[in-house]
């Protein structure tokens, strides 16, 4: 398991700004999920990655000097060298993402935070392009409802699922938190 990294996207404060991202939030207790996730990684002393979206629109709840940028408080304990800003949906363009985790000989990522249609899934499809066994946590990921150029309204229940298994065999795994830490204990 030290091989395993878990990678923890864009839990800030904006991402309460529901209706910035399309309202009707799915999975309200990702963050329980999440701080399950930094618990257990912190006790076996695996690599934690923090990603902070620092957005360039100047509307967005992510943009840098608005509190919506601000990691949320349940991330801040976790923080340590290991934190990469990114200005587009992948937290693999524009860092040394890359870099470091192959540096460190991480082979495997566990990837959770938000919004699983946008970052979530954008970093999963390159950590598997590039060769990490990867898993995204579907409990601790969460979407919003998404309206499409069609006009027509999905849920964020559907949004959620369907990003998820865009991914699933071709570029993760998915899992539920109760899995994860169940592997880990073994």
């Amino acid at each position: 398991m030290k091989d395993t990294a878990l990678i923890v996207i864009d839990v800030q404060n904006g991402i309460d700004e529901a209706a910035h991202w399309g309202g009707n939030r799915n999975n309200p207790n990702a963050e329980e999920n999440i701080v399950l996730l930094l618990q257990a990684w912190q006790e076996k002393a695996l690599p934690i990655v923090i990603v902070q979206h620092c957005s360039v629109s100047p509307t967005s709840p992510f943009r840098p000097g608005y509190r919506g940028n601000d990691l949320k408080d349940i991330v801040k304990p976790f923080v340590s060298e290991n934190i990469y800003r990114k200005s587009t949906a992948n937290a693999f363009i524009g860092t040394r993402l890359q870099q470091t985790l192959e540096a460190q000989g991480i082979k495997e990522l566990v990837i959770t935070g938000f919004v699983t249609n946008n970052s979530v899934e954008a970093t999963a499809r390159m950590a598997g392009e590039m060769g990490f066994k990867t898993t995204v946590v579907s409990d601790a990921t969460a979407a919003f409802d998404k309206m499409a150029i069609d006009g027509t309204k999905y849920t964020s229940h559907q949004v959620h699922t369907l990003s998820l298994s865009n991914l699933q065999g071709e570029y993760a795994s998915i899992r539920t938190t109760a899995d994860v830490l169940t592997s880990l204990t073994i």
